[in-house]
């Protein structure tokens, strides 16, 4: 899996993009960073959920937990703790919203 890195107007950190079993990923690394930065990059990153096969992964030195009540009502999260501590975060449009 080849991962590009793009452009993201109003993030501050990088953004990269690959595809995988029919999904578009766009990922980004907020595990050195402080608040609210982590909370800012997520909410722009949001932006770049265009259909049901589009996916944001955040990664998080915690699970962010105040992010949550900040998600669109359109959009769902899944959280899976990693070996390292750390925390993937994956966000896509709500199924139940999608026309």
């Amino acid at each position: 899996m080849k991962k590009e890195l793009i452009e993201v107007p109003r993030a501050s950190l990088d953004f990269y993009k690959y595809e995988e079993d029919g999904l578009t990923y766009y990922e980004y690394d907020a595990t050195k960073c402080q608040p609210p930065e982590p909370m800012v990059n997520t909410m722009v990153g949001l932006s770049l959920l265009k259909n049901k096969n589009d996916r944001l992964v955040g990664i998080f030195f915690h699970e962010p937990f105040p992010l949550y009540q900040r998600i669109p009502l359109t959009i769902v999260h899944e959280a899976k703790e990693l070996e390292s501590g750390d925390f993937r975060i994956t966000f896509k449009l709500d199924d139940n919203q999608i026309v």
